[in-house]
């Protein structure tokens, strides 16, 4: 029996008895009409070869059977496929001509072929007596068969066809085969005495294990990635300027220092140098304000556009103007 066949009777089998409309309407060519040739018109047209489109449909095995509604162009289309012949089977498509001619012309009707009894065919045929129905016919009615097991089709071999679904492992399609057991434990092997050798012999260039050398690239990896990171976030962000540090000498606190005077140095002479730094004090004092005055109005830079900007520069003008009338009485008290 030809095993794409008896899928197509398994389904035939479970729908015997099925009768057209009063109309000539059968779901098979409303099914027809709506999944292979989109045309309203097979709804009550001849059903015989669209039955058995339907029923490839549902035994999934389209590709081996075709799926026409005009019975010539399907016996075409085996011929095609170099699965026509002349031999009687179970699970063959038969094709008929009531008037005996053997062109595939005269074609008329077909079937599905349930079993061979010499020149006596028993067959399953849709849109006979307007029912799905068994028959018996006559070889000589017989035009040709169509086999669909010997039609060759390339998304999948006729073996997939003969069982419901085959069992088979999954391998993506871009994978090689997987080794064989024997050749990982080749392998592993291979690997083990490798690195024992390199152990052991001195002389070995040193090489990292394949999860050492995993471990770190993936390192080197993260740290090139996260340098990257880093210099686009800085890039991003604005850095205020620091204010250049100022020292403040103090009076007197540099000549502290206990150390020996050279000789040609009296303790006469640093006091006369300590005199002329009367001024420093002042001079130093002015300077740090006016550089933490600027620390303060770099660090706000951002909100000139506040609304609360104008307090503050309220106030930074109250200060500085105090703050310049208390220099300016202080130096001339010093210079006094």
């Amino acid at each position: 029996m030809d095993p794409v066949g008896k899928k197509l009777l398994d389904v035939a089998k479970s729908q015997l008895g099925y009768h057209e409309k009063a109309s000539g309407y059968t779901k098979f060519g409303d099914w027809y009409g709506k999944h292979v040739d989109k045309d309203p018109v097979y709804k009550t047209s001849a059903w015989c070869d669209m039955f058995i489109a339907w029923a490839a449909d549902k035994a999934g095995v389209e590709d081996w059977t075709g799926q026409f509604a005009y019975t010539p162009d399907h016996a075409k289309w085996f011929k095609k496929q170099d699965a026509w012949g002349h031999h009687a089977e179970p699970g063959a498509i038969v094709f008929f001509s009531w008037s005996g001619g053997k062109s595939i012309g005269d074609i008329e009707h077909v079937g599905i072929v349930e079993r061979v009894d010499g020149h006596t065919l028993h067959t399953i045929e849709a849109n006979h007596n307007n029912a799905l129905t068994r028959a018996t016919r006559d070889i000589s009615q017989v035009v040709g068969f169509g086999y669909p097991s010997k039609v060759k089709v390339k998304a999948a071999p006729v073996q997939a066809a003969q069982t419901a679904q085959t069992d088979q492992n999954y391998a993506p399609k871009h994978a090689a085969p997987p080794p064989a057991v024997k050749e990982i434990g080749k392998d592993v092997q291979a690997q083990v005495d490798a690195h024992t050798t390199a152990a052991h012999d001195p002389a070995a260039p040193s090489s990292p294990m394949p999860d050492q050398q995993a471990a770190l690239t993936g390192l080197l990896a993260v740290v090139l990635f996260g340098t990257v990171a880093l210099a686009v976030g800085k890039s991003k962000v604005k850095v205020p300027v620091p204010a250049p540090s100022v020292r403040v000498r103090k009076r007197g606190k540099h000549h502290r220092t206990p150390v020996e005077l050279p000789a040609e140095v009296s303790v006469a002479d640093l006091d006369a140098a300590d005199a002329s730094t009367t001024l420093m004090p002042v001079l130093s004092a002015e300077a740090a304000a006016k550089a933490e005055d600027q620390e303060f109005w770099g660090k706000i830079s951002e909100l000139e556009e506040d609304v609360e900007l104008a307090f503050w520069n309220t106030l930074h003008a109250a200060v500085s103007q105090n703050g310049a009338i208390e220099t300016e009485v202080v130096s001339e008290s010093v210079l006094s």
